[in-house]
């Protein structure tokens, strides 16, 4: 059943892709003409056609035949030119999505083939190894979308994608290609309506990161000399951007369509991320809603979000504070680092293999599927630092007695930056921060991605998460809150009636209405994965499992993003060894929540 249900696949993939380049052959003359006026003319010269035929001789039927073949063939020739409009965004993303297939069908058959196969380990490593960074060079080549798409592998989001695929699309999460200066200041300019030097005292031409949608610069504002970034969004981006997701929501309606429903929303909220005023807006009012909550400000509270200076955001730029931090997964790094050279264990001990050295230190610290506690780390930081002052306290008599000797040399300190970060602390920080942000405020940010986040106070010893990029800020009303608050309750307390009951009332429909499907739907994709849940089986392979079981006709849209989050969060707690149950994380908010509405 699984190798017929296979090759349906391959073949309807086979023949969209042949509708494709049929389209392409098709359109290749004619991508410039209007496809809706074309269409009705086309209409009418057939009419007219076929009408005539009615009133002329016989002697006129080898005109009628040529004219219906000429009305024929710009009829197909207009839906060729409709199809391309409409899915795939123009000519330019008929190109793109050829392109995308031409690796996609081939690969996607090959890992199908080897699941069919069982292929060992080894193989499977070599075609992640393979395939992870031919997906890589597609991704750079066309980016667009793509580098979302590469993003979710690098955050390993639904716990889906091996390590190699993690390492390889890592470098998307900050050092995706960027424009040259030269058209970030033409943007600029043609925005401000004036020169760059009449708002901007500096403004560093090398970009300090680039993502998919634009990329971001220093600078500093004429008028009162704040320290800002300014965000530049690309030329074009927009139409890409349509394009990219149509043609990867076509290829999902074919070969993966459990991802269909929620590719519909991502595409929704994706498509609000084009408009930088909005962002700005949408970025202040989630900072207000944190900072009225004590949880973002100075460095003493959990996190800190950037102001945005809204008078000066434009649809294709935005102006912020700048937050002095590094992005926490290079911070991470860092922070591995710095313990195995404390244990005298380097990079270059493990033949420059940084996946060698990430399975020694996690050896080391006995990081098992929750590693330590964030009390447990605490001990170890406390110890550390008791130990670090007694280093300095020596350092310091030697350098005030024989360190004074000429020619002597004098020892080095170490800052608070040596203490090791607390892995737990973060993930329980951002679970509780997304959580006050979904299930009080119902304003949240959808895509919590690693390269969204920051590590600021490091060096100071006092690390706090930087949030940035507010572009895909989802809104839900209080019913909806409150609905999902039940949710999440039931969740929490393993309730299964009470989870089903709580999907039903947010609009989860499917064919049978099946009640172990519906609770282990939810459990996917607001709760947790692991092993157990999913039966021993790659999370694709069980959500495909669920979906043949009790085909979904509705997801609740409005909680898609809030999966997303969910998602999001526990990829990045799995990748740092802090595996959580988001329901347990989230339930004091929720209770908190029902309580004060006279619910509980």
């Amino acid at each position: 059943q699984t190798q017929a249900r296979i090759a349906i696949m391959v073949m309807a993939m086979g023949q969209r892709y042949t509708n494709i380049m049929q389209a392409a052959l098709r359109v290749r003359s004619s991508a410039a003409i209007g496809h809706r006026p074309l269409t009705q003319r086309c209409l009418l010269f057939s009419a007219t056609a076929s009408a005539g035929s009615k009133n002329t001789s016989s002697g006129g039927g080898a005109r009628n035949v040529a004219l219906g073949v000429a009305s024929g063939t710009l009829l197909t020739t207009a839906a060729a030119i409709a199809y391309v409009n409409n899915h795939v965004g123009g000519s330019d993303g008929l190109v793109r999505t050829i392109s995308f297939y031409s690796l996609a069908i081939p690969k996607y058959i090959q890992y199908r083939a080897h699941m069919i196969m069982q292929s060992p380990d080894e193989v499977w490593d070599e075609l992640h190894e393979e395939t992870s960074k031919a997906g890589l060079d597609k991704i750079m080549e066309l980016q667009g979308f793509y580098v979302k798409s590469g993003q979710m592998a690098a955050a390993n989001i639904g716990n889906a994608f091996p390590k190699i695929w993690q390492d390889t699309m890592s470098v998307l999460q900050d050092e995706c290609p960027s424009e040259p200066f030269e058209v970030v200041k033409s943007i600029v300019e043609s925005e401000y309506g004036c020169n760059l030097n009449d708002v901007f005292e500096t403004f560093e031409e090398t970009p300090i990161g680039a993502a998919s949608i634009g990329q971001v610069h220093r600078a500093t504002l004429k008028r009162d000399g704040s320290k800002v970034v300014v965000k530049i969004m690309y030329p074009g981006v927009e139409n890409i951007f349509r394009g990219d997701v149509r043609t990867i929501k076509m290829f999902c309606e074919v070969a993966q369509p459990v991802h269909v429903a929620p590719l519909i929303e991502i595409e929704k909220q994706f498509m609000t991320e084009f408009d930088y005023v909005l962002e700005a807006q949408q970025l202040e009012k989630v900072r207000k809603n944190m900072m009225a909550a004590d949880i973002a400000g100075d460095g003493s509270k959990l996190c800190a979000i950037p102001r945005p200076h809204l008078d000066l955001c434009k649809k294709r730029i935005l102006v912020m504070d700048e937050l002095n931090g590094s992005k926490l997964i290079t911070e991470l790094k860092n922070d591995m680092n710095r313990q195995m050279e404390r244990m005298n264990k380097s990079l270059a001990k493990f033949g420059g293999d940084e996946a060698e050295m990430q399975k020694s230190f996690t050896k080391e610290f006995a990081l098992g599927e929750n590693g330590p506690t964030s009390e447990q780390y605490e001990t170890l930081i406390k110890l550390l630092d008791a130990k670090r002052r007694a280093v300095n306290a020596y350092a310091a008599l030697y350098n005030y007695s024989v360190g004074l000797i000429p020619g002597t040399k004098r020892k080095e300190y170490q800052d608070k930056s040596s203490l090791p970060i607390n892995h737990a602390k973060l993930i329980d920080d951002l679970l509780h921060i997304h959580g006050h942000q979904v299930l009080v405020d119902g304003v949240f940010n959808g895509d919590p991605h690693p390269g969204n986040i920051l590590l600021l106070g490091v060096k100071e010893g006092k690390p706090q998460l930087g949030l940035i990029d507010y572009g895909q800020v989802k809104t839900l009303t209080k019913e909806e809150r409150l609905v999902f608050c039940r949710l999440i309750l039931a969740l929490a307390d393993d309730d299964k009636d009470a989870v089903v009951k709580a999907l039903k009332e947010a609009g989860y429909k499917s064919q049978k209405m099946d009640e172990d499907i519906m609770y282990t739907y939810a459990r996917v994709a607001y709760d947790e994965d692991n092993e157990t849940l999913t039966q021993g089986q790659h999370i694709q392979l069980f959500m495909e499992h669920l979906h043949d079981s009790d085909p979904v006709e509705h997801l609740p849209q409005q909680y898609i993003m809030a999966s997303r989050v969910s998602i999001l969060l526990r990829g990045l707690g799995h990748a740092v060894h802090q595996s959580r149950s988001v329901a347990k994380a989230w339930r004091p908010i929720a209770e908190k929540v029902l309580r004060e509405e006279g619910e509980l």
